[in-house]
Parts: structure tokens; C-alpha cells; sequence
């Protein structure tokens, strides 16, 4: 390993160098207009992963972005590693509120980072994080020190649900074949408090429109005598939690997981300041499910939040309109035992149940995913954990995180294997927000971790 970790720390600066590379392009898949980016993103990473040592690298088609795949097998009967990551990025909006342009990587210090942090889109989630594998496996290669076969699987559409991953990977079965599945799109609690992700919420992610009249009308002629849809939208959306912040859907909490006195306690000795939680924010007081701490309400309980509302005019200056239609996109995150199909229909015959005869409703999924939590007594995961204590210097702590990965549901169902989830980021990366960032401490030390993984998992599946 010391000639493994000699050429990773030889080669520092023109990791970074191709890094940047990658995040110069918008790839991002939300947007038509960027397909043509998200297409080259692909193309790069082929030639990264061939420039890595991959022996088969092929940019497959689907109905929407492309998958890129790259496979190294040195000998059928050792154990194979397959490594799942993203490249294409979240929106940049609001552009106005970055302080860099969010496709020019910068390197500032921060409070958090001191040794500098990258600014740029999708520095954190996923290019940075996926690109460490990449060079990780690169200087594995170039040492001769690769103790197993390794597959990549980085797809162009996880920030838009991953619709087509799954008809990829029952197609590709024979292809994807693994042990295990490795991936790095979640956080550690602190560079000097290391932690394995070990449970994600799942997700429904759903569009409502309410309908009042036929057309835009004045809104001194019609106002008071005809519904207008933004208001009856608003309340609504107010009308689905209580004044304890819990949902208020029959049935949506009928198959949540109850966690256990003793993980509650021992989940509540992570470190957490909620002073600092505030201040990092500017937030005066949190709010959620009373009865729960900070850190519950975000990992092991579910979650309705509304990600973004319009209607009417918008536009500069004044417009004293009635609206004829009112939008709204609303996500829930789930915890074990929800099942995203079932949240999704109880969501929309509760709202469409609770509109008044003045409007008419719809509801619109879009995209979903299976909440999951992996154990802590296989060879994977002691071997991630052997991993981390190595290069932090102390054994990192398991810990649920409050985001969705709806793909780890599907691996675990189409593979039957084991997902690691081992990521490097921070919380407070500002990930899906302006000012996206990734410190150059947690991308190099995801690098010189990950070999560790490989050396210690192939050394246990003997």
C-alpha cells in the first residue's frame, strides 16, 4: 500500500487538474438544452476510466442519458467490486446568489476547510466523489497493487430520478455480476468525525395543479366573487401537518419503522451543536416532528416539504390578476418500510379529497425510490470501517443520513448484493445549492481511503 499511496500523493495536482475538467461542463440532466454536455461529461469520464486502466469502457445508450461502463477483471475468482456513481449535476439556480460562476471551479478557504475547498456544481455531488474512485483505482493499477476485479457503473440521470438504471441493470445482469457495490454520494459527519452512511430515507416526488376558473381574470372585477387557486393551493399544503409538525395523511404513517430507544440514544452521541446548526443557516428555530431531536427528524423520520410553488404573474412590476391555475412540486422523504407507490397514492386521494368544489386537481408523480438501511457485521462494511480508521486515525461512526439514493434499493434487489456507502462530503457542502463546494481534505483523503477498502475487503472474502 506505501507504493499505492506514494503515487497518489505524487500525483495530486493533476488530479485536480482533470477534476476541473469534468466540472466545467453543465451536465445537467434536468435540462434539455444541456443534453449535448451530458453527452461529452460521458464521453471524458470513458477516456478517464480507459487512462485509468480499465481493460472494457463502453458509453451505453438509453432512453435518456447515457451509462458509462468500465470493467478491470484480473482473475474470475477473486471478489469483484462494483462502483456506482453520477455525473450529472443539479440545476445551478439561483445564479445570482453564487459567488463564483458554479461551472469556473475555484478554490476558496472556508471556516470548515481551511486547506481550500473546491466552489463549482457538483463538486460534491457527484463528480468529486465519483472521480475519486477513479484515480483511486488508477493508482491501484499503476502500482500493481489491485487485489480484485473492479466494474464502474456512473450514470448521467440520478439528479432526475434514475429512470432508465433499472431497465439497465436487469438487461445487464450477467455484466453488473458483483460482491459488492461500493459508492460515494453521501457525507462523514465531520473531517475529524468519520462516519459510514448505514440508512437512507426513500422518496415521492410528485407535481399537484389546481384549476379555478377557465382563463386569468381581473382581479378587481372577479376578486372576492370566483376561488383563486393560489390561495386554495396554500391552503391546502397548509391543511397536511399539524401544529406538531406531523402529517396528516390517513394511512402515511401506518408502516413507518420504529427505531428502538437504545439507536435513538446512540444516534443523539453524534456530535451536534444545534447553536451552530442555527448560526450556519441564520435560522432563528428549527421546526419539525415534535418529540424528535434534530438529528431524528432528519434521518429515521419521513418528511412533506413543498420544493418550489407558482402562479399568476411573476414578472417585473404589477399585475392585478386572478389566476386561472396554481403549481406546486412537493417531496416526501421516507423511512424503512414506506413504500414510495403507496405514499405516492395515499398523497394524491387525501389532496384531491381535501379540494373545495371550486377547483379542479391533479396530481403527477414523477420519481421515487425505496428508503434502505445496509448492516454493520458483513465483510463490506468492516471493511469500509478498517478503511477509515486507517487514513482518519479513529473508527467512524454509523450513522442514517436524510437524503435518498433510490438506486441502492435497486441494486440490493436486482444484484442480491450488499451497497457500502462511503462517502467524504459534508453536510454543510451546500450540495443541490449556490456555493456547492468540496474541501480539498475529504477529495484527497477519499482517494487514499478507498485502496485501503479494496486491500482489507479482498483480504476478508479469502
Amino acid at each position: 500500500m506505501e507504493k499505492t499511496q506514494a503515487f497518489i500523493s505524487e500525483n495530486k495536482d493533476r488530479f485536480l487538474e482533470e477534476l476541473f475538467e469534468l466540472l466545467r461542463i453543465p451536465s445537467i440532466s434536468a435540462d434539455p438544452a444541456y443534453a449535448k454536455d451530458v453527452a461529452a461529461t460521458a464521453k471524458i469520464i470513458s477516456k478517464k476510466l480507459k487512462e485509468a486502466g480499465c481493460k472494457t469502457v463502453k458509453v451505453h445508450k438509453t432512453a435518456g442519458h447515457p451509462i458509462v461502463y468500465g470493467e478491470r477483471i484480473i482473475d474470475p475468482s477473486l471478489p469483484t467490486v462494483l462502483v456506482y456513481g453520477h455525473y450529472d449535476v443539479q440545476p445551478p439556480d439561483p445564479l445570482n446568489l453564487w459567488e463564483t460562476p458554479p461551472f469556473e471551479p475555484t478554490i476558496k478557504k472556508t471556516d470548515i476547510h481551511p486547506d481550500g475547498a473546491i466552489f463549482a456544481r457538483g463538486s460534491c455531488d457527484d463528480k468529486g466523489q465519483m472521480f475519486m474512485h477513479v484515480k483511486a483505482f488508477e493508482a491501484m493499477v499503476k502500482t500493481k497493487t489491485l487485489p480484485c476485479n473492479v466494474k464502474f457503473m456512473i450514470e448521467g440521470e440520478e439528479e432526475v430520478g434514475s429512470e432508465n438504471l433499472g431497465d439497465f441493470c436487469k438487461k445487464n445482469k450477467k455484466l453488473l455480476s458483483c460482491d459488492v457495490i461500493l459508492v460515494s454520494d453521501t457525507s462523514i459527519i465531520g473531517n475529524n468525525v468519520p462516519s459510514i452512511t448505514t440508512g437512507l430515507r426513500g422518496l415521492s416526488y410528485l407535481e399537484v395543479e389546481v384549476t379555478g376558473p377557465n382563463k386569468d381574470l381581473h382581479s378587481g372585477t372577479y376578486g372576492g366573487g370566483v376561488a383563486n387557486p393560489i390561495n386554495t393551493l396554500c391552503d391546502m399544503i397548509a391543511s397536511l401537518k399539524d401544529k406538531n409538525g406531523k402529517i396528516r395523511i390517513p394511512g402515511f404513517y401506518e408502516d413507518v419503522e420504529r427505531v428502538s430507544k437504545k439507536e435513538r440514544e446512540l444516534m443523539n452521541k453524534a456530535p451536534f451543536s444545534i447553536t451552530k446548526y442555527k448560526k450556519n443557516l441564520n435560522v432563528r428555530e428549527t421546526s419539525g416532528e415534535k418529540g424528535y431531536t434534530v438529528i431524528e427528524q432528519t434521518s429515521i423520520r419521513p418528511t412533506l416539504d413543498v420544493n418550489g410553488i407558482w402562479g399568476g404573474y411573476i414578472g417585473e412590476g404589477a399585475k392585478t390578476v386572478l389566476p386561472s391555475k396554481a403549481f406546486a412540486k412537493i417531496s416526501m422523504r421516507l423511512v424503512p418500510n414506506q413504500e414510495h407507490n403507496k405514499i405516492t397514492k395515499l398523497f394524491a386521494k387525501h389532496f384531491k379529497s381535501i379540494a373545495p368544489k371550486s377547483v379542479r386537481v391533479e396530481v403527477r408523480p414523477h420519481h421515487g425510490g425505496q428508503p434502505s438501511v445496509t448492516p454493520t457485521d458483513t465483510p463490506e462494511y468492516k471493511a469500509a470501517e478498517m478503511a477509515m480508521t486507517k487514513t482518519f486515525g479513529k473508527k467512524p461512526i454509523p450513522a442514517r443520513a436524510g437524503g435518498s439514493i433510490p438506486i441502492v434499493a435497486l441494486f440490493e434487489d436486482v444484484f442480491q448484493v450488499k451497497t457500502v456507502l462511503m462517502g467524504f462530503g459534508l453536510n454543510s457542502d451546500d450540495i443541490h445549492s449556490p456555493n456547492e463546494h468540496y474541501g480539498l481534505f475529504n477529495f484527497y483523503r477519499g482517494i487514499e481511503t478507498i485502496p485501503y477498502f479494496y486491500h482489507y475487503y479482498s483480504e476478508m472474502k479469502k
